[in-house]
């Protein structure tokens, strides 16, 4: 009786410790992402998107540090996995950028998601592609 009662036990254990390995990852945008965007494939400018969730609303920034674009407007349909990230910052000359990046998520399921799309910084446009660090 002992020993199926300690296989149980044994077999509880494992499912409790894996019960966390199997949750979630919080929101599907949360955390930092880095890749590159660009107006053709040699032109590539590295990028890194830093990006929370409070419980109501996505914040954060455009390449964060010294001069990082706060994120103005951040919104996510769940049905499409569309993502839309507005921004303002400024350029080497101090004249006001605007930044819109629209992308579509893919790899929902796995911890290094891709968000990929259209990037439009200025009168710049190109793609980007970003995967979550």
């Amino acid at each position: 009786m002992r020993v199926a009662i300690g296989r149980v036990t044994c077999a509880l254990a494992a499912l409790l410790l894996a019960a966390p390995a199997l949750a979630q990852f919080g929101h599907p945008l949360k955390g930092t992402w880095s890749g590159e965007w660009g107006p053709t494939k040699d032109n590539r400018t590295h990028v890194v998107l830093e990006l929370n969730w409070d419980g109501k609303a996505i914040t954060g920034n455009i390449n964060p540090g010294p001069k990082a674009v706060a994120i103005k407007k951040a919104e996510l349909n769940p049905d499409t996995w569309g993502v839309h990230i507005e921004g303002g910052g400024k350029d080497a000359s101090g004249a006001a950028v605007h930044y819109v990046v629209d992308g579509k998520l893919e790899n929902i399921g796995a911890y290094q998601r891709v968000l990929s799309g259209t990037w439009t910084e200025g009168t710049k446009k190109g793609d980007f592609r970003v995967v979550r660090n």
